[in-house]
């Protein structure tokens, strides 16, 4: 195969890695507006209320980043022996990784419903925000026992033949879910305002039907139905090679959430303003992460598929395809992220103080995002679309809490740096990982067969 320059030359290669980044673009977006909807009309309430729930939310933050790491691996490996044509070794696949999930998500639900105040304690000191946050954790806590299930099920619909239903499941029940919340926090239509339990209760019901409208979707005619039969059996062999893979990304996942929890809690120690001015700004930054989210997954998918049937050439051309994708998403968030710097902080319903933080540490973040961009299309896309998760906890380990939580920590509890300062520090882990990033890449040490 011809290796064109132009990042639109490969028409094909462009095609198919649209057919499955575009749905899970369009999913991370839409997921993304909930916690915007949840900010913004919290925040219309009053300031210490859009505070707890954003640090309460901190809670599924690191939740997910056990959750996603079981759902990649699906991916991962469902991919490559979708690549040959192994239905019955994807099934076994995707069971191992729908009980490690069903385990992550009882442990988090149990959590949140039996010791709220001791998880709020945790991320700030201040009663108000904890009592606040307390009261949101008891019913999102259900909505977190859910979530594991569904996303195992969304996973698979992303890397089959339906992969534009997992976006238009996502979208619909984040539609209902932005309408309950509206309904629900400030009383709508005769209901009482249930602030941020309402918001709490909107959520777990999207993620009900969220749950029921994915299983569902697995019985259409052509879809990838997973068979449940014998679920408690185990497939040793394929189950080492999940156990293999999830590790390393699990812990990346821990690594990576806990050390950006670490940053929320650095910033509810610096008071209410840096709290909300910072809780505004990761919002909004996490916005714009649908763009790499769904060129990576869709990275996993066509290399996954060319490495699964062993076209390890055609596998390798494609990374270098996903490569030149990588600096050409960047630059487009990066803008992105100016653009909606000045909209949001006019908006915010905040303090001045609050409202100069905000705009100081959004553009801060927006140096970030370049780096983050990259790193999360190349590491979470062609690194794992071979198998190749072992250099992602590594690098976490040395960007991020060998550099940016000690210096970040340093500034908040013993040298009393402003909270802009402090959120700079918090952002050089992606920024520094990116030569690191390319290095490795160069290495190719991706391009591998896992299939057996």
């Amino acid at each position: 195969m011809k290796n064109k320059i132009g990042l639109f030359d490969d028409k094909e290669f462009t095609k198919e890695l649209l057919k499955y980044a575009v749905p899970t673009a369009l999913q991370q977006l839409m997921l993304s507006l909930v916690s915007v909807a949840d900010t913004l009309m919290l925040g219309s309430l009053n300031q210490n209320c859009m505070s707890a729930v954003a640090l309460a939310a901190q809670v599924q933050f690191i939740q997910n980043g056990l959750v996603t790491s079981c759902v990649a691996v699906i991916a991962i490996l469902v991919s490559q022996y979708l690549g040959k044509n192994d239905i019955r070794s994807a099934s076994d696949i995707f069971k191992t990784g729908l009980k490690i999930n069903g385990l992550i998500s009882l442990f988090t639900f149990l959590m949140c419903v039996l010791i709220p105040e001791k998880l709020m304690g945790i991320y700030t000191n201040e009663p108000v925000l904890i009592e606040i946050g307390a009261r949101y954790l008891k019913i999102a806590g259900w909505s977190y026992l859910i979530t594991g299930i569904s996303q195992c099920y969304i996973g698979l619909i992303k890397v089959s033949e339906k992969a534009k239903y997992a976006a238009i499941i996502t979208g619909t029940t984040v539609v209902l879910n932005i309408i309950l919340n509206a309904i629900l926090i400030f009383g709508l239509f005769g209901f009482d305002s249930m602030a941020e339990e309402g918001a709490a209760t909107a959520t777990l019901i999207a993620r009900i039907v969220e749950l029921i409208w994915s299983i569902a979707i697995t019985f259409t005619p052509g879809a990838l139905k997973p068979s449940l039969k014998n679920f408690f059996s185990i497939n040793w062999v394929l189950t080492k090679d999940f156990i293999s893979q999830f590790i390393p990304l699990v812990a990346a996942y821990l690594i990576w959430s806990i050390g950006i929890s670490s940053y929320s809690a650095f910033m509810g120690h610096l008071g209410l303003d840096a709290a909300a001015a910072n809780s505004l700004g990761s919002t909004m930054r996490e916005m714009t992460c649908f763009f790499c989210t769904g060129i990576a997954q869709g990275a996993v998918v066509v290399i996954g598929h060319q490495l699964g049937k062993g076209d390890l050439v055609t596998g390798k051309l494609y990374g270098e395809r996903v490569f030149k994708w990588g600096i050409f998403i960047s630059a487009i968030v990066f803008a992105l992220m100016l653009i909606i710097t000045p909209i949001t902080v006019a908006n915010a319903n905040v303090t001045d103080t609050a409202r100069k933080y905000l705009l100081d540490m959004m553009l801060v973040m927006s140096v970030y995002m370049i780096g983050r961009t990259f790193n999360t299309i190349i590491v979470n896309g062609v690194f794992e679309a071979g198998g190749d998760t072992k250099f992602d906890p590594i690098s976490l380990l040395i960007c991020m809490w060998c550099m940016a939580v000690p210096l970040a920590a340093l500034g908040t509890f013993v040298f009393n740096w402003s909270p802009v300062l402090v959120c700079a520090m918090t952002c050089l882990d992606e920024v520094g990982k990116i030569p690191i990033v390319i290095h490795h890449y160069k290495k190719y040490k991706w391009v591998k067969d896992l299939t057996r």
